[in-house]
């Protein structure tokens, strides 16, 4: 089943770059999250995605928002992505590729690559609904983000 716009988001704990848990229910009743999946660290259009958003944090903590930002990529070379764009936001390692499935934003085959997360992007409420989804379907693309900004703008 894929998560819809007013469905509760799937929880999931995933280890971040230093190794440590983090769950999406850490953030209930406490802030927004825009979940950002991506395919892979070090790739062309995944670096100018999280660099814009490293880059616009000011906003999402103006709107009490927390990014976490997930691929399918051990922790450890998430780790050395975040080191080496300066990233200023939460990444975490979905390698067993259960959130990316819970979430329906798995491709089968990515470039011969099997089960890589799609890029997508969910805004979830300080209540655990989902509030705004985009999934796309060409890696090339990056996510409206004028869009998730103006509905994270309509959330108290």
């Amino acid at each position: 089943m894929i998560p819809e716009v007013n469905d509760s988001a799937p929880d999931f704990t995933l280890l971040n770059t230093e190794g440590n848990k983090i769950s999406l229910a850490d953030f209930k009743e406490k802030q927004k999250v825009v979940l950002l999946f991506f395919p892979l660290a070090f790739s062309s259009v995944c670096t100018e995605e999280l660099c814009f958003t490293r880059d616009n944090m000011k906003l999402y903590h103006a709107m009490n928002a927390r990014v976490l930002a997930v691929s399918v990529d051990s922790f450890f070379a998430l780790n050395a992505f975040k080191k080496a764009e300066n990233l200023n936001f939460t990444l975490l390692s979905d390698f067993n590729k259960e959130v990316a499935r819970s979430y329906n934003v798995l491709y089968e085959d990515y470039f011969g690559m099997k089960g890589v997360a799609r890029r997508a992007v969910f805004v979830i409420g300080e209540d655990g609904i989902i509030r705004h989804r985009e999934v796309l379907e060409d890696s090339g693309d990056l996510p409206d983000f004028k869009a998730v900004q103006q509905v994270l703008g309509t959330l108290s």
